[in-house]
């Protein structure tokens, strides 16, 4: 087992705040930008270390099921059993769990503003960095990718996007969106805007807005975050349209 970690009295509280769906099989985030999932470089607690605050008598503790990139925020899934947490495992693979993400894009809407993006994607190394590159399907190390796309809202210069991924490749909404010429706003990685007109975007403007899944005791479940305050003030500051309710 490993060791857990230290976690003081604001640790347990910090993502006590962050739980959005508790029952005996589950629990769920709407994890903050910024806070890696696991493992990540930076010398800081991850959402995995704070789970321990969850940790039972008998030394279980939740375990994630799927993962978002340090500056994504929004939905995260944990189960708290290892039956719940194989069953869930299988939807993964299975692809019958539906993500839904909200995006800013620049410099517009995409053309069309509605579709679908396959273009597969290879991992490629940059010293200490791994990207993900668009890739001929023949190349050894292409691994497919499919994103269906529509865009909800309209500003000049930039515009906010719907993302349903159907594969779940590393980077795969940045990498996908930058393939198309609409990148991620706050993306450096793949070339997104780090400012719009006189207004810096503070982050990588990506946000896990739902998951719908099947449930380990039965039907479906579907779990909403609502954006984060610093998405709605740069969709404000920009002129979109807020992000309705899902």
């Amino acid at each position: 087992m490993t060791d857990a970690p230290t976690l003081s009295p604001e640790d347990i509280e910090f993502i006590g705040s962050l739980v959005i769906y508790e029952d005996r099989e589950l629990l769920a985030f709407n994890k903050p930008s910024g806070l890696s999932s696991q493992g990540g470089r930076i010398r800081a607690h991850t959402l995995d270390d704070l789970l321990w605050a969850f940790v039972r008598p008998n030394g279980n503790r939740p375990r994630l099921v799927h993962r978002l990139d340090r500056d994504t925020s929004g939905v995260l899934l944990t189960a708290k059993t290892k039956p719940a947490a194989a069953f869930l495992g299988k939807a993964m693979m299975g692809r019958r769990v539906r993500k839904t993400y909200l995006a800013i894009v620049t410099p517009g809407a995409p053309e069309p503003r509605g579709g679908t993006i396959e273009t597969p994607l290879r991992r490629e190394s940059i010293g200490r960095e791994v990207y993900m590159r668009v890739s001929n399907p023949d190349h050894p190390d292409a691994e497919s990718a499919l994103t269906r796309y529509r865009t909800l809202a309209t500003a000049p210069g930039v515009a906010l996007v719907e993302l349903n991924p159907h594969t779940g490749r590393m980077h795969q909404l940045r990498a996908h969106l930058a393939s198309i010429g609409r990148p991620i706003a706050g993306d450096a990685r793949y070339g997104g805007a780090l400012a719009l007109g006189a207004t810096p975007v503070p982050r990588l403007m990506l946000h896990a807005a739902a998951l719908k899944f099947p449930h380990p005791a039965g039907g479906e479940r579907r779990i909403e975050a609502p954006p984060p305050p610093d998405f709605e003030a740069l969709c404000a500051a920009l002129g979109l349209a807020a992000p309705a309710p899902f």
